[in-house]
């Protein structure tokens, strides 16, 4: 590959004069997708990057806070962050210091195929992964009309729910699903749960960001139902998207 001057989601121009050999990650769903694609290539990750379970990298501490001094110790060539998850502060100190970053910006599911796809083609130089051609074929067609109301709460104290225009959003479409506050203003608002706590509304409690439990979370509803579901299911993009359809339907409806 000769070298190449690529513009990332947010069209900054970044240049490759050869494929990135050493990549960090501060984007969980990301370093996921670089481990089970081309390991050999993920030097860092943060701290919050938790799949694969066995990752061994250098960590570079939290997606909000990264250690740029760590991140330049490892000398990538390549760092990969993502307009929701990490600052733009961060990514400016980072390319600031001469380290080139590539940043995502994912808001829909064939958005993150798409996004990528282009990152392990055209960036990394290692063709399309097998998990990606799987991903594309399941959540694949139009969106369908929807079954069934849910609401995702995604933090409690104070309690924080997915809105509009977001990746969950789309995956929850994607299932036959509405959500209650897609037409929220926000992106992420904050909720009364009694403004959600009505028949005929399942609101999905996942495991992260906050970690909802039996014992954390459903207590707060007496008349909407409530569904203990996989955080990293319903909002991480890349290998965890195979499969995620099928367990997510039967966490809440089977």
């Amino acid at each position: 590959m000769p070298s190449v001057t690529l513009s990332d989601d947010l069209a900054y121009a970044v240049s490759f004069p050869s494929p990135p050999r050493r990549v960090v990650s501060l984007v969980p769903s990301i370093t996921e997708a670089l481990a089970a694609t081309c390991p050999d290539r993920l030097v860092g990750a943060t701290d919050w990057c938790t799949h694969p379970s066995d990752l061994a990298v250098q960590r570079v501490r939290g997606t909000k806070n990264p250690d740029r001094a760590a991140i330049a110790a490892l000398q990538p060539d390549l760092v990969v962050a993502n307009k929701e998850e990490n600052r733009e502060l961060d990514v400016q100190r980072l390319r600031a210091d001469g380290i080139p970053v590539w940043v995502t910006d994912i808001e829909t599911v064939p958005a993150a195929l798409d996004s990528l796809e282009r990152l392990f083609v055209k960036v990394l130089d290692v063709g399309t992964p097998g998990w990606l051609a799987a991903a594309r074929d399941e959540w694949a067609g139009p969106v369908p009309d929807a079954t069934l109301e849910v609401a995702v709460a995604i933090w409690r104290d104070p309690w924080m729910a997915v809105g509009r225009d977001t990746f969950t959003g789309d995956v929850v479409a994607r299932l036959g699903w509405r959500n209650v506050l897609a037409d929220s203003p926000e992106r992420y608002p904050h909720v009364d749960p009694d403004e959600l706590d009505r028949d005929g509304v399942t609101v999905l409690l996942p495991d992260e960001p906050y970690v909802f439990t039996a014992a954390d979370g459903p207590e707060a509803f007496s008349r909407a139902r409530t569904a203990l579901v996989s955080g990293r299911l319903l909002t991480w993009y890349g290998p965890s998207l195979v499969g995620a359809k099928a367990a997510l339907i039967a966490a809440v409806t089977g």
